[in-house]
């Protein structure tokens, strides 16, 4: 018995030096941690149980037969963070540079079934140099098993993904799939065809940071929702991301302890400036609203005209959607649509209450909009705000003009509860075209065209922009003064918390993609 276990522990000795000593110095010379350590600083202390650690490849192929490591070129198992069960993939770029072979595959589907059996999240950490060529179309079948399961789990269970290393081709549709996104900058990259082939075919010099880095997606595609400085700070983000979300579907919103205290906040009244035009942070706005430092923001650098990111109030997970009138006046175009869409679809997956800041002029005009489907992305939103059944609130501080009145969830999609600040205009358009339109002949019949442009410009701000009108139809629930915005909001969603609304039966909807 005594040979057997030592047996053992070389094999399970050998298992952890995946491609070997000097290839783990090289990771670290890239500034890069190997797979088990980043599983080390990731799940709690002493909790992580591996699952497939003594698995082998079974390819004879242009010599593979004579080069095997025990594991294969991934670490895959459970263990739990803050406490709750995550199931985690970790692949070893050590071992023929993470590439993904048939039972590399076979090792990341057997815990994303247990995942969805056991309704706990999924978090993949990459690193691989894509598809072992080696084994032909077997590598490519094991990336579509994957893809299939990520499908699957969707809206079920959340699922992570960390790009540590390289990320390519096939390899980067898996990432796509899952709910969120962290790149580590100057050390991740992800596109579909590298530098070399996009210079062979299109004759542009470009670079793999420039192509496909952490900066370029979180800033230019919106690939990525969080670029970190290094490892350690996207492992502290997942963790970060975790204690928002549930479990799964069929569980509620995380909430922590809270005690009620004194929740006005009159910083509030004198953060609208006197001038409509004038811009504002309405970051400012969301901090004073909720719980102290609890705003964990999604996408920054994407889309900067709307804000989307998780909070906590009154001790209760939220998701928070606001229109941002310090970039572009806050207007809704092509990539901020798609943008809170999206975020509002995890939201409503995963039963996290929705509350939407309303401030914004109407759509983005122009030739560009219009020609790239501003009409479609625009109506990316309208769906998934009106598809949620999660409780949901808006708080309109200043503008809701035209159609973007409608899309930011408004009373008339399904919202639960709508308040407006003594200073929302809720209006069709700005009094100035409004103006132009309804006294057309009159200001063309004036001696002073002018002046009395103004004068009727005057006439509509005073009949329109305010939000009486809206809250005599009850299209607005209250208005209330800014100061008592956080009162009013944990009542609101105190009230809604058992809040049940099914959508028809159907297969499922058809989204305009």
């Amino acid at each position: 018995m005594t040979n057997k276990l030592n047996l053992l522990d070389q094999k399970k000795a050998e298992a952890l030096l995946g491609g070997g000593q000097k290839r783990i110095e090289a990771q670290h010379k890239k500034g890069k941690l190997t797979a088990r350590e980043r599983i080390h600083f990731l799940l709690d202390e002493n909790s992580f149980e591996e699952i497939g650690m003594l698995v082998q490849h079974r390819s004879n192929d242009f010599g593979l037969g004579n080069e095997k490591y025990l594991g294969d070129g991934v670490v895959t198992g459970y263990g739990t963070i803050s406490g709750r069960l995550v199931y985690v993939f970790s692949q070893d770029f050590t071992v023929f540079g993470g590439s993904l072979s048939e039972t590399h595959a076979e090792k990341i589907c057997k815990i994303m079934d247990l995942a969805m059996k056991n309704g706990a999240p999924v978090i993949g950490l990459n690193d691989s140099g894509g598809a072992r060529i080696q084994e032909g179309v077997v590598s490519l079948g094991g990336y579509a098993d994957i893809f299939y399961r990520n499908v699957r789990s969707s809206g079920v269970i959340p699922q992570l993904s960390a790009i540590m290393g390289p990320c390519a081709g096939g390899a980067v549709y898996s990432p796509a799939i899952t709910d969120f996104i962290l790149m580590v900058e100057n050390t991740s990259y992800m596109f579909v065809t590298g530098p070399n082939v996009v210079k062979t075919v299109t004759h542009e010099e470009v670079t793999s940071e420039e192509l496909g880095g952490a900066i370029t997606h979180a800033s230019k595609s919106g690939v990525t929702h969080f670029a970190c400085a290094n490892e350690i700070e996207a492992i502290n983000h997942i963790k970060s991301l975790l204690s928002y979300m549930p479990q799964n579907c069929e569980e509620d919103a995380p909430s922590i302890p809270y005690e009620t205290g004194n929740e006005i906040r009159t910083e509030l009244n004198t953060i609208i400036p006197e001038n409509a035009n004038q811009p504002y942070d309405i970051r400012e706005v969301i901090e004073k609203v909720i719980d102290e430092n609890t705003f964990l923001e999604v996408h920054k650098l994407f889309a900067e005209n709307i804000v989307v990111g998780f909070a906590r109030l009154a001790g209760k997970s939220i998701g928070i959607v606001a229109n941002q009138p310090a970039v572009l006046a806050g207007v809704l175009d092509i990539h901020s649509s798609t943008k809170a869409a999206r975020f509002v679809r995890f939201c409503d997956s995963f039963n996290i209450p929705l509350l939407v800041f309303e401030d914004v002029p109407g759509f983005l005009p122009g030739t560009d909009q219009e020609w790239n489907a501003i009409i479609t992305n625009g109506a990316k939103l309208l769906y998934a705000f009106s598809e949620a059944t999660v409780p949901r609130v808006t708080v309109i501080t200043r503008k809701a003009y035209g159609g973007a009145y409608d899309v930011m969830n408004s009373k008339h999609i399904g919202a639960d509860m709508n308040y407006a600040w003594p200073s929302a205009e809720i209006a069709v358009m700005g009094a100035k075209g409004a103006a132009e339109i309804i006294f057309k002949n009159e200001i063309g019949a004036a001696k002073n065209k002018e002046e009395k442009w103004k004068e009727k410009e005057a006439e509509y701000q005073e009949m329109f922009a305010n939000p009486y009108r809206a809250a005599e139809r009850g299209f607005i629930d209250e208005v209330i003064k800014p100061e008592e915005t956080r009162l009013k909001l944990i009542k609101a969603f105190k009230m809604l918390e058992n809040k049940v609304d099914k959508l028809p039966k159907k297969k499922h909807g058809n989204i305009p993609l």
